[in-house]
This record gives structure tokens, C-alpha cells and sequence, in this order.
């Protein structure tokens, strides 16, 4: 898995690379949905923002026979680089059963 970093005991912020399989980070989100933790997937760039948005329906397809029902919520961020500043998208994902 590319990138996981836990901010804190409810927190998964993953950091999603065009490389990054939905695959993968789909069965990652559904098990940090399993462990009630607050999930942000963060991306920047098209390959990276289109592997991050097909990674949930993913997981709702892993989490939903369990009773889970995925959503996600979109965000803007800007992240600091050697470069200098660059615009991402972030996306809350969260359980509306729960």
C-alpha cells in the first residue's frame, strides 16, 4: 500500500500516487472502515485523483456485504513542494449506516 499514515488512533490518510492500486487501496479503506477510523484519501494529479475515485466504489463493493454504505466527500488542498505550491484533491470517505 502506498503511503498510509495514521494521525492518530481514529485517523488513515492515505497518500494516493497514479501508480497506486485501486485494488489495494480499496480493501485498505474498507478495513480502516471496518475499524471505525476517519479516512482521507489524498491526491494530487488526474492518474492519482482517478485511482483515489475508483477506489471507493471498490471498497463499498468489499464493505457493503458487511452493511456498510461508502460516500465521500471532496475537498481542495494545497500542498507545499520543493517547487512550490500545488492544488490536490482530498476525499473524506465515510459510513452512512454507521
Amino acid at each position: 500500500m502506498d503511503n498510509k499514515k495514521d494521525t492518530g488512533a481514529d485517523d488513515a490518510v492515505f497518500f494516493v500516487k497514479s501508480s497506486t492500486s485501486a485494488t489495494d487501496l480499496g480493501a485498505a479503506v474498507a478495513h480502516a472502515i471496518y475499524a471505525r477510523k476517519n479516512i482521507t484519501l489524498r491526491a494530487i494529479g488526474a492518474g492519482a485523483i482517478n485511482q483515489a475515485v475508483k477506489s471507493v466504489p471498490i471498497a463499498q463493493g468489499y464493505a457493503g456485504s458487511r452493511g456498510h454504505r461508502l460516500a465521500m466527500r471532496p475537498a481542495f488542498f494545497t500542498a507545499t513542494v520543493p517547487e512550490g505550491e500545488v492544488s490536490g484533491l482530498s476525499f473524506i470517505v465515510f459510513d452512512e449506516a454507521a
